[in-house]
């Protein structure tokens, strides 16, 4: 298990991004079980190709052969695939058949759309990006968290600019105390052998993602991870200095092969983020509340003023937090009063309700 506070530089080194890389394979395309397990009789034929970047009218897509362009059929809409998809294609032409299910679904919707803007599927780790200022939101990574544990992908958060902050590692005891058995890594994402720290998660097949706020150093980790494969995949911008925010650099989502043989899906900076129906990652987030529920007298007990309150008992007793309370409430109320999306997977909101692990 990796442990849940670690300095990046206390790592070895990731390999080389010079060396030579190993022949491409389904399986270090990300292909696993989950996604065999669905092609059957009718697919005899095509092939299986993973979407590199989605476009208003065209996509591209990865394949054992290199990059390639995935032909549309009439009336098929782009804005029903997303960055990381797994399809069925025909080996000549290209054109597309089928999407198949997808493991984890992450994205977004904006303030005041019923629609949600898909961002990237089928990714096993969730690197959420935060910097040691201004930045730094409670609130904000328990959104992010809450989102992760309902689709089963793993949450990380990287803290950066360290060097800024008199004290890191009181912002990294704070994070890691947002949920149990959470990885914090503190490091500097334009340092090779700092990014280092992330090897464990950045093996072959394994598909990372990053959120977080603008100006956090999320362009420059992947700038770095990518290294020398690729030129600078994302412009950087510096935070302004007096509310420590930095300008939306990145705009397009887009899969890019790292040194370790794994893929990073880079995103938008989001400021907002809505919660929908994300009780089960919710529940996960806030273990300690949802451990004490069955104790209460009432089974449907809001722990706000019922007699015989487990959790206002432990409040009272000082082993729980009153704040992480009110915060519960606040994304529970959301998670559960919020109505669902058109279009939504069964699986789940934004974030694909927990798939199987492979």
């Amino acid at each position: 298990m990796v442990p849940p506070l670690l300095l990046a530089e206390s790592w070895a080194a990731l390999p080389d991004p010079s060396d030579a890389a190993p022949p491409v394979t389904l399986a270090s395309l990300g292909w696993s079980d989950f996604f065999e397990g669905q092609r059957g009789p009718a697919d005899a034929g095509l092939v299986a190709r993973r979407v590199a970047t989605v476009h208003r009218a065209r996509l591209t897509a990865l394949s054992e052969g290199g990059p390639v362009d995935l032909a549309l059929p009439a009336h098929a809409s782009t804005g029903e695939f997303c960055v990381g998809d797994w399809v069925l294609a025909h080996p000549g032409d290209g054109m597309l058949q089928r999407r198949l299910d997808r493991r984890t679904l992450l994205g977004r919707r904006p303030d005041g759309s019923r629609t949600t803007q898909l961002a990237a599927a089928n990714v096993d780790t969730l690197f959420i990006v935060t910097s040691c200022n201004a930045d730094f939101n409670v609130a904000r990574l328990e959104r992010y968290l809450a989102l992760a544990n309902q689709a089963g992908t793993l949450p990380v958060i990287l803290l950066t600019k360290a060097d800024l902050a008199p004290d890191p590692s009181g912002f990294a005891r704070e994070a890691a105390a947002l949920q149990r058995d959470l990885p914090v890594l503190v490091l500097n994402p334009r340092v090779e052998t700092s990014v280092a720290a992330l090897a464990p998660w950045c093996g072959a097949g394994q598909t990372i993602a990053l959120v977080g706020s603008s100006g956090v150093g999320k362009s420059t980790l992947v700038n770095t991870l990518v290294g020398g494969r690729e030129p600078a995949l994302q412009e950087t911008s510096a935070i302004r200095e007096h509310d420590s925010k930095g300008r939306h650099t990145t705009t397009a989502r887009s899969i890019h092969p790292i040194a370790g043989g794994g893929w990073v899906i880079d995103t938008p900076g989001m400021r907002s983020l809505q919660v929908r129906e994300t009780d089960e990652g919710i529940d996960t987030l806030f273990a300690e509340i949802t451990e004490l529920a069955p104790r209460c007298r009432f089974r449907d007990c809001t722990h706000a003023h019922e007699p015989g309150c487990a959790v206002q008992a432990a409040i009272a007793e000082g082993t729980l937090d009153p704040d992480r309370l009110t915060r519960w409430r606040k994304l529970s109320d959301e998670s559960r009063g919020s109505p669902a999306a058109p279009g939504r997977p069964s699986r789940g909101p934004a974030v694909a309700k927990r798939p199987s692990r492979r």
